[in-house]
């Protein structure tokens, strides 16, 4: 399949910069994927979209503050090191830039001290290997000496680092937001529930690799980035007693669908509790086995989050209904608006 399929224009000014103030104010866009009828509305009337006996599944990742702004020790050169994956202990796999001059056996200093971060090894692209030295607790430093790891196409400072983060962000560990989550606000969170939809929660930490177009021409040979999945046994009976009472499951975000999909069994279409590496890569032609609708963003052309959406909606409807926000001028990408497919 041709990624240019997947292509669209997009006018810059609707790449969202800046969160609204309200989360639940974000229109939203709904697509019924067997009529392809289309309908616009605002985010807090998913209340409405929602049946009783529904199970919606988000996913409680919570952003780390993973750039850093350091200075190299033997030159007093500025450093900026992006944090992307804790490998044991105080190892991380990092990006720095500039990287052409940090080599092995190189020190950074962070906050005049309070964090030492020394270059063990080299990545295959062009990553770091740096090994951090601090005394005390190592989140509670990088909280205080981070910031949020925003992706390229936002601008904007942002002055609040909790919106970029979901309302019920639990488990530190991503890159990046699982997005479609970030228009839930706690009031609507207990509308839902008061409405006898089943909430429950499963962990992606994202990993920056969702920002990346598809560079293959041929999608099919495209291969994915690995993040870190983990669903609990509790969880796990609770989704297979809504598939066994024929009840929806509604995955918020492409982090949840790749997440469900992972861990359900291909036979048995059993959801099985466990924790570890995904690497799905889901396009069209692909069989859906665990939801049956989904809550998401609207995303970067020829990239493979609307490739997913397309799979579970069909690629000339979702198409259709990415021009139709294009011309209401709905909000893109990360702090934009949201779409519902059921």
């Amino acid at each position: 399949m041709n990624i240019e399929l997947f292509d669209f224009y997009l006018p810059e000014e609707l790449i969202a910069q800046t969160p609204l103030k309200n989360r639940a104010e974000s229109k939203m866009l709904t697509l019924n994927r067997k009529t392809g009828e289309i309908r616009h509305h605002h985010f807090k009337d998913i209340v409405d979209y929602l049946q009783p006996g529904d199970t919606l599944v988000l996913n409680d990742t919570k952003v780390l503050p993973a750039r850093l702004f350091g200075i190299k020790k033997e030159t007093g050169a500025k450093i900026e090191v992006l944090l992307l994956k804790q490998l044991e202990n105080d190892r991380w796999e990092t990006l720095v830039k500039p990287g052409k001059k940090l080599r092995v056996g190189h020190q950074i200093i962070f906050g005049d001290g309070l964090l030492t971060g020394i270059v063990e090894d080299m990545t295959e692209v062009g990553g770091r290997i740096i090994r951090f030295q601090y005394q005390g607790v190592f989140n509670e430093i990088l909280d205080q000496l981070g910031q949020m790891p925003l992706p390229p196409y936002i601008k904007e400072q942002l002055e609040d680092k909790d919106r970029y983060q979901t309302v019920y962000a639990k488990n530190l560990g991503s890159a990046a937001a699982p997005t479609a989550g970030l228009h839930f606000t706690k009031e609507l969170l207990e509308q839902i529930k008061e409405k006898g939809i089943e909430i429950l929660y499963i962990t992606l930490h994202v990993g920056l690799g969702t920002f990346r177009p598809v560079q293959a021409q041929n999608i099919e040979e495209h291969h994915m980035h690995s993040e870190f999945y983990s669903l609990s046994e509790e969880v796990a009976e609770k989704l297979n007693q809504a598939k066994s009472d024929g009840r929806r499951i509604i995955a918020v975000g492409t982090t949840s669908v790749r997440t469900l999909e992972t861990v359900i069994d291909q036979e048995s279409r059993r959801f099985i509790a466990k924790q570890g590496w995904t690497d799905i890569f889901i396009y069209p032609g692909y069989q859906f086995k665990a939801i049956d609708a989904m809550i998401t963003n609207f995303h970067l052309p020829k990239s493979s989050l609307i490739m997913l959406v397309s799979a579970l909606a069909g690629r000339e409807q979702v198409m259709k209904a990415y021009r139709e926000a294009i011309q209401h001028h709905y909000r893109f990408f990360s702090f934009g608006d949201a779409m519902f497919i059921y």
